[in-house]
């Protein structure tokens, strides 16, 4: 980390508190209440007004400054962004709270799930200024939102929590923003709380980062202490955007997401040229032409312009009505000119690591599903989809998702935005088959992985993938950390104490175990206090087998998974309890087994509805009803041979919800 010190050449210097005349007041100020939320599905944007743009189309590109804000989770970036739009009055003072987070999930959670972005103005020494600021997620599982953030920006404000200082996140974020090139001005936040320790935070930006101590800004995001000192940081410390006005367009699909009477709606950067309503563009990754009807910035919801500019972030409406067409990342330009102008460079395409399968809950909403799924995806790269089919649960997809908290939001967003209600599988993560030959195959359906043994000469290299965790957390708790790490098959790489109280662990682990709640535990034996990052670190040879539950020998395709040899004792015994509850009992024994291959690894069985034959009897010799009693048991062997098990739907969707 401090080899990065000679490359860095930003000039970061103190900023003192300074005294700034009044914010401006704009003629069209929105204003929103506490419960305030929106999914996008307006059917006018809000007009601008004539002085406002008029001061926006004054400003010249030099006086531009497009910045996201880069933090770990819970650091106070949405809160920062509530002050910044006070601040330069975007919206009023007064109840706002995280109106950046227009997602219903993003509040109940109160995390950022989708990067949004608002232009504001803002006075500096008696000149206006426009600033394009992008509030991005800090979860891990949102990476993708963070990249596409990054590449819509030149700079970025580095947020250090000053009570918890510099976390997991924080440095791969901070990594992930140096390699875009982005210039940080470094931010400490929650200075107010008791707990902060500033010294403390700024020592371990010096240490990790190689940043000056002397030219944070420290502030309460939450009281609006010393917030003014940051827009000038931004403006004194950063470069305004690079382009001109007068090249042909060249502009960066951003974002994306549908309106029910407009159709597809584009977020864009516009790297060169101007965008006006009736331009005719062309996309450079779908090869199709589109006339645009509106155009607009985010202020902080839709607000209609005459145009956008060199240097802009801002909305367009192209007449764009399949959703698949709106690839995030794709450049578009002036048609004619796809000849002159080079493609912007695109987005690095992440790579699901969980895979999911998701089922109706009722069939007959199968095709309206479909159409809420897809327009999901749309705008949410880093979800991958196939249609799959089940004897069990019926048609249904299987979707890949970067982590179980993207899979849990995009099934709370389905529910909230589209009404729509699915039964989950417990997570997989994709393996790889190689064989002799060297060809690999990825498998990330547990149905299609190989449940046999096979002869020892012709069966494939079996590899799951692994990923580097990086978890920080004080010193404390370092004992219960690593026997966690250990229990889950981890494999120790560094332990750094980089403070005398915070330690840095490094763990090489299996991504499945990753999935199975590893998080959660460790914030329960951490009290909170660790945080976690990881990427990836390939894949490596494992015992790995397929666990399949068998309900009178017949396989439940619905439940079947891929794990590790060590481990289908342990799940093989939970399952088979657990599924015992969800079947009905019948007129003969009903056996769920969980097994390997041939080899039965739990058993429970459903004891079968006994009829009392002798109920009739009365007296007689006692041979009548050993005669009776043994056509019973005659019978219920050949039932038993030739019966049926009919499980309903519910009982699966019980069973998945316990799992």
């Amino acid at each position: 980390m401090r080899s990065l010190a000679g490359s860095w050449s930003l000039r970061l210097n103190r900023y003192p508190l300074l005294s700034h005349p009044p914010p401006i007041r704009l003629p069209f100020v929105p204003s929103f209440p506490r419960s305030f939320s929106s999914s996008r599905i307006s059917a006018a944007s809000n007009p601008i007004s004539p002085a406002l743009e008029k001061r926006i189309e004054e400003i010249p590109l030099e006086r531009f400054r497009n910045f996201c804000i880069v933090a770990h989770v819970d650091h106070g970036k949405s809160t920062l962004s509530d002050r910044l739009l006070e601040l330069t009055g975007t919206i009023e003072k007064g109840n706002n709270k995280q109106i950046l987070d227009k997602l219903d999930v993003e509040r109940e959670r109160g995390i950022t799930v989708k990067a949004q972005t608002c232009t504001m103005l803002y006075k500096h020494k008696g000149q206006d200024y426009l600033f394009n600021l992008v509030d991005t997620p800090g979860h891990v599982d949102f990476r993708a939102e963070v990249m596409s953030s990054f590449r819509s920006s030149d700079s970025a404000i580095l947020l250090v929590d000053a009570s918890q200082g510099v976390q997991a996140q924080t440095v791969a974020n901070f990594f992930l923003a140096f390699a875009q090139g982005l210039q940080l001005i470094p931010v400490l936040n929650k200075i107010d709380l008791p707990s902060s320790d500033p010294e403390r935070a700024l020592d371990q930006m010096k240490t990790h980062f190689e940043i000056d101590p002397e030219s944070a800004v420290s502030v309460s995001a939450k009281t609006g202490h010393n917030v003014d000192c940051i827009l000038p940081a931004v403006i004194e410390q950063t470069t305004p955007p690079t382009g001109s006005s007068e090249k042909p367009l060249k502009m960066l699909l951003v974002d994306s997401w549908y309106d029910t009477y407009k159709g597809v709606i584009l977020l864009v950067r516009i790297f060169d040229g101007v965008l006006k309503p009736g331009d005719n563009i062309y996309s450079f990754g779908t090869k199709k032409k589109y006339q645009i009807q509106e155009v607009g910035i985010m202020y902080p919801l839709e607000t209609s312009t005459r145009s956008l500019r060199a240097g802009q972030i801002g909305y367009c409406y192209p007449g764009m009505k399949n959703v698949s067409d709106a690839k995030i990342g794709d450049s578009f330009t002036t048609v004619g000119m796809e000849d002159e102008v080079e493609a912007c460079e695109g987005f690095e395409e992440p790579k699901p690591m969980v895979f999911v399968g998701a089922y109706p809950a009722d069939q007959g909403d199968f095709n309206r599903l479909d159409d809420s799924i897809r327009q999901l995806v749309t705008n949410d790269r880093s979800v991958t989809l196939e249609k799959e089919s089940s004897q069990a649960l019926g048609q249904g997809w299987r979707m890949g998702f970067l982590g179980t908290l993207h899979a849990s939001v995009f099934q709370d967003r389905l529910r909230q935005e589209h009404g729509g209600a699915l039964i989950i599988t417990a997570p997989t993560v994709p393996y790889m088959l190689r064989y002799a030959d060297g060809r690999e195959v990825i498998i990330s359906n547990p149905a299609e992985f190989p449940d046999g043994e096979g002869h020892h000469t012709a069966r494939p290299d079996r590899l799951e993938p692994y990923v580097l965790a990086t978890i920080t957390l004080p010193e404390e708790y370092l004992g219960k950390v690593i026997e966690l790490c250990e229990s889950n098959r981890g494999v120790q790489e560094e332990l750094t104490f980089w403070t005398s109280q915070q330690v840095i662990l490094k763990y090489k682990l299996p991504l499945a175990q990753l999935v199975s709640d590893f998080f959660g535990k460790l914030k329960g034996i951490s009290k909170g206090y660790a945080s976690l990052d990881y990427e990836d670190a390939g894949y490596e040879k494992s015992d790995i087998v397929r666990l399949q539950l068998l309900v009178n020998k017949e396989p439940v395709d619905a439940i079947c998974q891929v794990m590790h040899r060590s481990m289908t004792q342990y799940a093989g015994k939970q399952w088979v309890s657990k599924f015992k509850e969800f079947v009905q009992r019948e007129l003969f024994e009903v056996v769920i087994q969980a097994a390997v291959g041939n080899k039965i690894v739990a058993r429970e069985t459903v004891k079968a509805v006994r009829k009392d034959v002798t109920a009739k009897l009365y007296g007689g010799d006692r041979t009548r009803r050993m005669k009776l009693l043994e056509k019973q048991k005659d019978g219920r062997k050949k039932l038993q041979s030739i019966g049926r098990v009919t499980i309903e739907q519910k009982s699966f969707q019980g069973f998945l919800s316990k799992t």
